[in-house]
């Protein structure tokens, strides 16, 4: 079914606003894939906080222009489906978890900061952990200094109270 001008104009929109705050976009051929695989695919995308759609090439191309994405716009052959989100990480998991559990998704190639990336660093961004595992890290390396801190502050009155204790208890023996 071929849209008209307007459809054609509100895909390329919808496109635009959905990678206008995006990081990182993927483009994955999925020849082979069955409905309920590809509905399978948008739902965890979707859980994930992914844009994940199936457009014709043009419409990309033409909504990639002028983005940090336009490097992905000589890229754009054959059956390919479009994912993109504000977290890269996000993006990556979604795709290649779901590749790695179905042959027929071939990862082609992203883009990040205006940069091609390759499958293999695609793969490699995917194993990292999540943003918010990444901030609990952090926020556990920066709060250890302190609490070791404290610790040690602690332990002054601590020691004295033991001493205390042991003279009084070596009184009472």
């Amino acid at each position: 079914m071929s849209l008209n001008l307007e459809q054609k104009k509100a895909v390329v929109g919808e496109v635009s606003a959905a990678i206008a705050g995006a990081q990182a976009a993927i483009l994955s051929e999925y020849r082979g894939l069955t409905v309920a695989e590809m509905t399978t695919l948008r739902a965890q995308a979707r859980a994930a906080g992914v844009y994940i759609k199936v457009i014709k090439n043009t419409l990309v191309r033409r909504a990639v222009e002028g983005t940090a994405f336009a490097c992905l716009g000589g890229h754009l052959q054959g059956p390919l489906a479009f994912a993109a989100s504000s977290d890269p990480v996000a993006v990556a998991k979604v795709v290649s978890e779901f590749a790695r559990a179905n042959d027929k998704l071939v990862i082609k190639i992203g883009a990040m900061d205006g940069a091609i990336m390759s499958g293999e660093r695609l793969q490699a961004l995917a194993l990292l952990p999540s943003r918010e595992v990444l901030l609990a890290t952090l926020l556990r390396t920066m709060q250890a200094p302190v609490a070791q801190f404290v610790r040690t502050l602690n332990e002054v009155p601590a020691r004295f109270v033991r001493t205390l204790a042991a003279i009084r208890d070596k009184a009472q023996a």
